[in-house]
């Protein structure tokens, strides 16, 4: 069906999508519009069955000798079991071909590593998943010198998916192609870049298609350019759907959330207005351009950068609310979501879910909304206890009840004002006393009529205490009394109140990679003191998730580094 035609349905059909996503659903009987509505084309459908999927990351996308070259051991069907065992319907398979093909002119590719790619791909489509095949790191392996070495890279493009179009020619209709990931091209501007992957994305579709059989008509994957999904990046794309016109055709992009908030840098250790602001907008603009105009989506890669470093970067409330976020927006706005594993969610030996209170929201998100709240932390100071308030965001449920370790509270023992959910002082003493050891004393449940409850760890904590201390750029840590509080951000600022550090466009660093805690300490990289003026003392303000703050000076003098305490205050 021509896609202009299938618009104004769609249009009709996504908007009630979303408006189903903010408010409870009613019956009622078909309107006009859609009984006259035309069956979903067989992208649409395709893509619709995809939902929701999983990333095979760094694994035959590794760069080195084989698919374990980046620590994750050889793909098994038993891995592809457990991934369909989890809910997933899909798994996208990244591959990386460019060191694996020969000179030219015919750029082969080792024949025993394309035998390798089939068989997994067989394996995932053995388990009933539908397979979405990729070129991976060849984007800015070798692509990305398209602008200078224009023929050469044309040239070996076209080898490789000649290659790889006629390797899976008969495959079954639930393996999808795709031209290239987060495709990008060195040193042009963006409308040579727009025309340059305009280019390679038609010379891939008349490859594939020319190779008949089931490529005739196979869902072919087209990426915007650095699958961003910035409103000029969509309208490129946009123009190249309209150009080839065919229906047999999806958009993929990506999401790793608001940059300050996905790798904790400039103050975005929260998921706040403004990164939820980011969020909608970028769901709002993909639908208004692909799936409201009758193209099909996927959301190729999702997550927080900060998780490729490890997923503690981000706080676990914080990410809790950013999944669930981003599923009830995938699901309202019809986008298929595909998680980026790259070993860090599902252990690629036990098969088991390395956080499954973080895989428990992403899951229950596919089906409907979860209620959550402002944190999921409450800071009590032993001998000075005080009421704690918290918001709730009920994202349309109620609040069924509140649980102390288990047990139901009563409705005096707390008070339930609209959204506010405010914990007595006099329940608080209760679970720290007086003389409570600091950490977690307990931990309440919200419990919501639907989706997962909402849980809130009850910590005895007091001001962290540091200490002074010595030693080398490469190997420096601030002595800490943590007390039951937790490092949230940290800021770094010259005597004459200027930034001092990497990111020098903002006084707060960014987590792990300039600094990170660990057990009774504060250790500082040396990426920080990379960027630091030598002989120039640098305070340092250390957040805690309690609202407290303790300052502390550091300078450094050639390789050493010298700290030293200064006064905090306890938020």
């Amino acid at each position: 069906m021509n896609r202009r035609l299938w618009a104004s349905v769609t249009a009709l059909v996504s908007t009630a999508a979303l408006a189903a996503g903010l408010a409870a659903p009613a019956a009622a009987a078909p309107d006009a519009a859609s009984a006259r509505a035309p069956k979903p084309t067989a992208a649409q459908r395709t893509v619709a069955a995809m939902q929701p999927g999983w990333n095979l990351g760094n694994t035959l996308d590794a760069v080195g000798p084989d698919e374990t070259a980046w620590g994750n051991p050889r793909v098994t069907e038993e891995l592809l079991d457990a991934v369909e065992d989890a809910g997933f319907n899909s798994v996208r398979i990244p591959v990386t071909f460019g060191q694996h093909q020969g000179p030219a002119p015919e750029y082969a590719v080792d024949p025993v590593f394309l035998d390798r790619v089939e068989e997994v791909v067989d394996m995932a489509l053995d388990e009933k998943l539908y397979v979405l095949l990729d070129v991976h790191h060849d984007s800015w392996q070798w692509i990305n010198q398209m602008p200078t070495r224009h023929d050469e890279v044309v040239a070996q493009y076209d080898a490789l998916w000649q290659q790889l179009a006629d390797r899976f020619r008969d495959h079954s209709h639930r393996l999808l192609l795709e031209s290239v990931n987060e495709p990008q091209f060195a040193g042009v501007d963006d409308a040579t870049a727009y025309a340059l992957l305009d280019e390679l994305n038609v010379r891939f579709h008349e490859i594939v298609r020319a190779t008949g059989g089931r490529n005739a008509d196979r869902v072919l994957v087209l990426p915007t350019l650095h699958t961003n999904a910035e409103q000029g990046r969509l309208d490129a794309l946009t123009a190249t759907f309209d150009a080839l016109d065919d229906p047999n055709l999806a958009a993929t992009v990506h999401y790793y959330g608001y940059w300050p908030f996905s790798v904790n840098v400039a103050g975005g250790f929260r998921y706040d207005a403004t990164a939820q602001a980011d969020t909608e907008g970028t769901f709002q603009r993909v639908h208004d351009s692909f799936v409201a105009q009758g193209v099909p989506v996927i959301l190729g890669e999702y997550g927080l950068l900060g998780f490729d470093r490890h997923t503690g970067t981000i706080e676990q409330g914080e990410k809790l609310r950013f999944f669930e976020h981003v599923g009830h927006l995938a699901r309202t706005t019809g986008v298929t979501t595909m998680l980026w594993d790259n070993g860090q969610h599902l252990d690629r030996t036990t098969f088991a879910w390395q956080d499954p209170a973080l895989f428990a929201q992403i899951a229950e998100s596919w089906k409907r909304r979860s209620g959550t709240a402002s944190t999921d932390q409450v800071f009590v100071t032993p001998g000075a206890v005080t009421d704690q308030t918290i918001t709730l965001q009920p994202n349309g449920n109620r609040v069924k009840d509140v649980r102390l370790d288990g047990r139901r509270l009563r409705d005096r023992e707390y008070r339930l004002e609209g959204d506010t959910l405010t914990l007595p002082a006099a329940l608080l003493q209760r679970v720290v006393g007086p003389d409570a050891a600091f950490g977690t004393r307990a931990v309440l449940e919200v419990r919501f009529g639907k989706g997962l409850p909402w849980r809130v760890e009850v910590v005895a904590a007091d001001e962290p205490v540091l200490a002074d201390a010595t030693g080398t750029v490469d190997d420096f840590a601030v002595p800490t009394d943590f007390r039951g509080d937790r490092l949230a951000t940290m800021e770094a600022r010259y005597a004459d109140g200027s930034n001092a550090g990497p990111h020098s466009w903002t006084s707060f660093k960014e987590f792990d990679v300039t600094f990170a805690p660990e057990d009774g300490r504060i250790v500082l990289r040396p990426a920080f003191f990379a960027e630091v003026t030598d002989g120039a003392p640098v305070r340092l303000t250390f957040h805690f998730w309690s609202g407290g703050t303790v300052d502390y000076t550091v300078t450094r003098s050639g390789t050493d580094v010298t700290g030293t305490t200064a006064t905090g205050t306890a938020g």
